[in-house]
């Protein structure tokens, strides 16, 4: 919670709250990205001049580019009474500014000149250098120097020349230093202003000397570790001590002290900016001391009365709403314009007095926030996106939401959803066909568009042995296209396994070899065996007797009567040469 209040600043620099009892504090409350609206609780003052005081002095920053904006910045343009750049709003100090006005950094701080240090031995521009510490000689500076990091030391046309000048900008800055760039001191304040900055250069402000440490066992003021005799210390006689180049920094920013500026608060090292903000309030917007004893005090920083303003359009903010937004005040007109967001719904401004409702960088008034087709409020509900558009659950899911392929229901929110292929089910629909049991994680077999649990499904359709009727799992035989487990696929007769064996059959049946023949084959007449035709084996037949193809022989000589003519005698057969013998 942020306040602002007049404050009445007497000669010791004390101030008192002044707050008004009547003024509420209101608050922004957003779905989304809030920033907080304040009330001012305090009274408007005298404008202030905004014309600088004194001899009007040319900006030499002016048309510096901004090393923050990247081109995108056309060069720094002054505010009229801000510190800020009016091209990219950056503040001045980071643009490349540079600070030629004055010879020394002695001069600028307006001191008397320093006859101990003695002048500097040598040009440092003749060493490629933008400064050197006074007085030190030119053997001497390389070894100063490389106590420093590199960053910081001021080479020419090296980024330590545009730190050092940065550094000057902020830790010197003009309107403390000189009356004449102070824009926004009225008359009546001269003689305060004069009054300090006297005081400052007489009792805090000095410039450090770098010199050899002649003593041993000697610390730094710094960082309290022992500095090395010999060596290069810079000197503070304002406090009568030595420091290591790198610890000779401001308390309070803990930047080293350009160019050995420093001065003296409470025993410890500012620069001057911090020192001179230990005693005097510094405004926010213009950068200067007030002097004043009345100023605003907003956001926890201190501002002239006519500079606490929006950022925006530079309107006064004294007893006026703002809201706060990037560390900046804005009045509510320019927060809405620049800001806010417009609803979806009706187009206009989601004003910071209206909740703003926000989902996937979509905005709507509260008000606005409706389901697209039953235009029913969802504000606190659950609501669906479909196409840029929202709906209600209900009209979501009678849309869009998917359905059951077992009852034809849609999927509410929050239920589990069975899938397999490309079809889903209910937990509870997603069932055999036949049993009705729900299958779940378990082994399934689905059949066109059913589902069947194992059991069922080999109940209906797994093929069965037409021998015993189970059901073939594995090594079935199949004979005269009916299936057999191949244990039951046997001889009618003896029940010897067929599988693998040659066999035949007869009205149906399978028979093996053996059984056939002896059941049904005919038999020779010579040898008595049957014939069962088995491996493709030839037989001859006269007279309702038959013979083996190798069993049809002459009885008299044994000669092969096959493809010859032949006699019979009785029983037997007989060559014809055999029967005219016997005949003769």
């Amino acid at each position: 919670m942020f306040e602002t209040r007049l404050v009445r600043r007497a000669i010791v620099s004390t101030w008192a709250a002044q707050p008004h009892p009547s003024w509420a504090t209101l608050f922004h409350i957003s779905y989304g990205s809030a920033s907080p609206l304040q009330a001012l609780t305090h009274r408007r003052s005298a404008p202030i001049s905004r014309l600088r005081t004194g001899v009007r002095i040319t900006d030499i920053d002016n048309g510096q580019p901004c090393l923050q904006c990247e081109g995108a910045c056309s060069g720094f343009i002054p505010h009229p009474w801000r510190k800020n750049c009016t091209s990219c709003k950056c503040p001045r100090e980071a643009h490349d500014v540079c600070h030629e006005e004055w010879v020394s950094v002695r001069a600028r701080l307006g001191l008397k000149a320093d006859s101990s240090g003695g002048p500097v031995p040598f040009d440092p521009r003749d060493r490629g250098l933008v400064w050197a510490p006074p007085g030190l000689p030119s053997h001497k500076v390389e070894e100063y120097f490389s106590m420093l990091p590199e960053i910081m030391v001021p080479r020419l046309g090296s980024p330590g020349e545009r730190y050092r000048d940065r550094q000057l900008a902020i830790q010197l800055p003009k309107q403390d230093l000189a009356r004449a760039y102070c824009r926004h001191l009225e008359p009546q304040h001269s003689t305060s202003a004069d009054d300090f900055m006297a005081a400052r250069n007489e009792i805090a402000l000095d410039i450090g000397t770098v010199q050899e440490v002649a003593e041993r066992r000697l610390e730094c003021g710094g960082c309290h570790n022992p500095l090395n005799y010999g060596t290069l210390a810079v000197s503070a006689s304002k406090l009568g001590l030595l420091y290591h180049p790198a610890c000779f920094q401001c308390t309070q920013c803990r930047e080293l002290l350009v160019d050995l500026a420093y001065c003296v608060h409470d025993d410890a090292l500012y620069c001057e900016r911090h020192y001179a903000e230990q005693l005097k309030p510094r405004c926010a917007a213009c950068d200067e001391l007030i002097f004043s004893g009345e100023y605003t005090k907003a956001m926890n920083k201190d501002w002239h009365s006519g500079h606490f303003c929006c950022w925006q359009c530079d309107e006064s903010l004294t007893g006026q709403r703002y809201v706060l937004r990037d560390e900046h005040p804005y009045c509510i007109k320019c927060y809405e314009s620049v800001f806010a967001n417009a609803c979806e719904e009706c187009n206009k401004i989601i004003g910071i007095d209206s909740k703003d409702l926000s989902y996937k960088d979509k905005h709507w008034h509260e008000a606005c926030f409706l389901c697209n087709k039953c235009r029913v409020s969802l504000v606190d509900k659950q609501f669906g996106s479909k196409l840029d558009k929202i709906y209600c659950g209900n009209c979501y899911d009678a849309q869009f939401a998917s359905r059951c392929d077992g009852c034809g229901e849609i999927f509410r929110a929050g239920t589990k959803k069975m899938e397999y292929k490309t079809r889903q089910w209910h937990e509870k629909c997603f069932c055999c066909v036949v049993c009705k049991n729900p299958i779940g994680t378990k082994s399934f077999i689905p059949r066109e568009q059913e589902i069947y649990c194992a059991g069922c499904y080999e109940d209906k359709f797994a093929t069965r042995c037409v021998k015993c009727n189970k059901i073939i799992t594995s090594g079935g035989v199949t004979y005269k296209n009916e299936p057999w487990h191949r244990d039951c696929f046997t001889c009618s007769n003896c029940s010897t396994s067929l599988a693998g064996q040659r066999f035949t059959s007869r009205d149906e049946k399978p028979y093996c070899a053996d059984c056939f023949g002896e059941l049904f084959a005919k038999r020779c007449t010579a040898c008595t065996k049957p014939i069962t035709g088995i491996g493709g084996t030839r037989f001859i037949s006269f007279e309702d007797r038959h013979w083996h193809n190798d069993c049809f022989i002459c009885a008299g000589c044994r000669t092969s009567l096959v493809g010859r003519g032949f006699i019979t005698d009785g029983d037997d057969i007989i060559c014809p040469e055999c029967a005219k013998q016997k005949l003769m």
